[in-house]
């Protein structure tokens, strides 16, 4: 297990992770981010903070530009502390796909939607993040995100 390197905040820190932790990549996609230089998530972030960066790392790794926003969206959704490689995959597949949206997004709401997940693809209830767990996603992103517009002056 890896642990993440972490840039500072004001209240809370982002965490980012070697892109390997990324969770759905396969070996080739790896190999090409790694090619590219792009060793974790905060370079990968780094690279594609506009749309035309995407779109030229995208032509520049010849592949589909969804499959790097989709990387791009997981990097930006592991920063958050609590929810890391781990849960990035899940909140994504929730509908989730940043942290503003996760900062944003009603904790009830985006607990039953990660049940439904979890019951549909695992049969299983009893391994579902708690409700107190989602709060905690959305708290921490809404840190973030208030630390970042601090730093910005805005």
């Amino acid at each position: 297990m890896s642990f993440p390197i972490k840039a500072s905040t004001r209240k809370i820190k982002s965490c980012y992770w070697p892109v390997s932790e990324l969770p759905g990549l396969s070996s080739d996609e790896l190999s090409l981010l790694e090619n590219a230089g792009i060793q974790s998530t905060q370079e990968l972030l780094q690279l594609t903070s506009t749309s035309a960066n995407q779109i030229k790392l995208a032509q520049k790794l010849q592949i589909h530009l969804q499959h790097l926003s989709k990387w791009v969206a997981l990097s930006d959704l592991a920063r958050v502390q609590s929810v890391g490689t781990q849960y990035c995959g899940l909140i994504l597949h929730a509908g989730i796909t940043n942290c503003v949206h996760l900062a944003n997004a009603p904790v009830s709401n985006l607990h039953k939607q990660v049940m439904r997940l979890y019951v549909s693809m695992m049969q299983r209830r009893d391994l579902c993040p708690g409700i107190d767990l989602v709060q905690q996603w959305t708290q921490q992103a809404q840190m973030l995100i208030m630390g970042e517009k601090g730093k910005s002056g805005n």
